[in-house]
């Protein structure tokens, strides 16, 4: 699935996310979004396995924790940047909406992602992604992402199952086009061969 930015997504939990443009540069490709937040909202403790991120603030103020540590705040002009493989969240933190710029590097497939995440949560009307959907992301992109906050015999038991359930059932033909999961090999990053949708 490819999209051309700008790409606009939005969930029914206040979040939206401008992916405005993609970054050349000697380090590598950087996405560049824009973040619109409501009071109160924002994901849940989650990792990035292969990619760092980062947030300015522009307007509000936006709260984050990494796992294992104190919650703490960021105004106006300040920045905070989450390391690969580091589980964090984020959050509005005050009365207004929270306004961000992002990026993200290297890109891979967080467009797809996040954009599949927010239609899975918009298709259910709660917070959590209609579970389907929910197990085949969090199943087929473990390598890439991982939601902290399921406890792991869900994560690693119950989503896979439901996962290859909904294989049987034919539930995943809205993702026939999914890019193919990446995998960490060494120093270098892999695709895997094979399609399995």
């Amino acid at each position: 699935m490819n999209y051309s930015l700008p790409h606009t997504i939005e969930n029914h939990l206040g979040e939206r996310l401008i992916f405005q443009r993609i970054e050349h540069g000697p380090d590598g490709d950087r996405l560049i979004a824009e973040a619109f937040v409501q009071p109160g909202s924002g994901p849940p403790m989650h990792t990035h396995w292969l990619q760092d991120e980062g947030f300015t603030v522009l307007e509000g103020r936006m709260g984050y924790q990494v796992a294992g540590q104190r919650e703490q705040y960021a105004g106006p002009g300040e920045s905070v940047v989450f390391p690969r493989g580091v589980a964090h969240r984020f959050w509005n933190a005050g009365s207004e909406v929270l306004h961000c710029e992002g990026w993200l590097t290297p890109p891979n497939h967080f467009v797809f992602y996040l954009s599949s995440v927010y239609a899975a949560q918009n298709k259910s009307g709660k917070a959590q992604p209609e579970f389907f959907d929910a197990a085949y992301l969090l199943t087929r992109y473990a390598s890439e992402y991982e939601m902290n906050e399921i406890p792991a015999l869900i994560r690693k038991v119950i989503m896979p199952l439901t996962y290859r359930l909904g294989r049987l059932l034919n539930r995943y033909g809205h993702f026939k086009d999914a890019p193919e999961p990446i995998f960490a090999s060494g120093a270098k990053v892999v695709r895997r061969a094979a399609a399995e949708v």
